[in-house]
């Protein structure tokens, strides 16, 4: 008895992307980030990021939920005793604001997932709005580097 199954019609298909099928691509410096899946319409990102020890990301405020994974390495919000760590899950609600920092004393590449619905708004010393990243931000920030980069247009799922 076969434990194959059948696409049943009219039924979407799964769509899959190999880790080679996305390139990493410079976001900056110590950090590299793969653009997975970007639904402009309906505000969602995935992205996969990798960052080198000591690196840390810009205070930012969050529109939408964000659940993330840690696949490798170690990394917290400055403002949060926690630490992710390799199998780590996280949960943050529309609203939160932090600070990604990754510890000096890592000794590996930190690799995480994150899923983001809405926008990422990057803050300023002051609280105040910088920059915007939002799924469509993201993909045309994605595709552009790609390209300078000679990988050529990705096929980023949703796009």
């Amino acid at each position: 008895m076969s434990t194959a199954f059948a696409p049943i019609p009219d039924i979407p298909t799964a769509l899959h992307r190999g880790e080679k099928d996305l390139p990493f691509v410079y976001y900056q410096d110590g950090v590299v980030f793969q653009l997975l899946h970007a639904d402009v319409a309906a505000g969602l990102w995935v992205v996969r990021v990798r960052f080198q020890p000591g690196v840390t990301i810009q205070r930012h405020k969050h529109t939408g939920e964000v659940f993330a994974f840690t696949i490798s390495g170690s990394w917290k919000y400055l403002e949060y005793p926690e630490v992710n760590t390799a199998g780590s899950y996280l949960y943050e609600p529309a609203g939160s604001i932090h600070t990604l920092h990754v510890p000096e004393t890592n000794t590996e590449v930190t690799d995480a997932s994150f899923a983001v619905r809405g926008a990422n708004l990057n803050l300023d010393a002051e609280g105040n709005v910088e920059s915007v990243i939002d799924a469509g931000a993201l993909l045309n920030m994605y595709t552009t580097l790609c390209e300078q980069e000679g990988h050529g247009r990705p096929d980023v799922i949703g796009s």
